[in-house]
């Protein structure tokens, strides 16, 4: 038991240890506005909030508990545009958001339990394969087409398990969503995007509640950053309802190709 409190106690002295200074805080409200502008069209945007947190000097998990937060913030603002705007059938939906929620505060719990190894060595290339998709596939359009799954069969097996996966691990979930939306629910891909940043909201708050539980969160900070997550997905969330296509599909693939990369880089210590 000992060993415990003294393992929980030096965690405590680490989060409290950090100072956030004016000059952080505006570094990290700017990269917050920009990964809030890309998540809302493309997805990645974690790829500039997490190592922007550990250079701040948060530990890796305090980093990722206070990413959810100000993420939360982004997707959220995202989704009121596109509710607003007409582009998500919130009723339609229902399914998949309680789905999704679900399966990200299992995969919260099943991450601190199994080995992540396999997975880590897979994801590279499942996001450079959604990448090569979005890039070729001749199914990409504005048009809605047929859908291979009921909403009610898409809640059970997509939304839970993009839901799960996030919960997991995390990165790419936004694009996995919008994939799922394009390929078996028929969407079109403004359609997809909107669809898919709503459902993402729901797993970024069900892991915020367990990684807050945990004591993971700095709240200060993560405000900061949510406020300019917010700023930035409004101004993307225009730019899919006004360019569509033209605008997410290309950053669809040069956010996968980044992922990857950064993802192989990191594996096999590049840099």
């Amino acid at each position: 038991m000992l060993g415990n409190d003294s393992f929980f106690i030096n965690r405590i002295i680490k989060i409290m240890e950090f100072e956030l200074t004016l000059q952080i805080a505006a570094v990290l409200f700017a990269v917050a506005l920009v990964a809030g502008f890309i998540d809302s069209i493309a997805g990645g945007g974690g790829l500039l909030t997490i190592p922007a947190l550990m250079w701040a000097g948060l530990p890796p998990t305090v980093a990722l508990g206070t990413n959810k937060l100000q993420a939360c913030g982004g997707s959220f603002f995202a989704s009121l545009y596109f509710v607003r705007k007409g582009l998500v059938d919130l009723e339609s939906v229902k399914l998949a958001l309680i789905c999704a929620f679900i399966g990200a505060a299992l995969g919260t719990v099943l991450v601190q339990l199994v080995d992540t190894k396999v997975l880590e060595l897979m994801l590279p290339f499942l996001i450079l394969a959604i990448g090569c998709y979005f890039l070729f596939s001749k199914k990409i359009s504005e048009d809605d087409r047929h859908q291979v799954l009921t909403p009610t069969a898409f809640a059970f097996t997509a939304a839970l398990g993009v839901g799960l996966y996030d919960g997991f691990f995390g990165p790419g979930t936004g694009s996995f969503f919008a994939l799922a939306f394009v390929s078996l629910a028929g969407f079109g891909l403004a359609k997809a995007t909107a669809h898919a940043k709503l459902l993402n909201f729901s797993t970024n708050i069900a892991s915020l509640i367990f990684f807050a539980l945990g004591g993971k969160v700095i709240w200060l900070l993560g405000l900061v950053m949510l406020a300019g997550q917010a700023i930035g997905a409004t101004l993307g969330s225009r730019l899919v309802v006004t360019k569509g296509t033209k605008i997410i599909k290309p950053l669809v693939v040069t956010m996968s190709l980044a992922m990857s990369f950064k993802l192989l880089a990191t594996q096999y210590q590049l840099f």
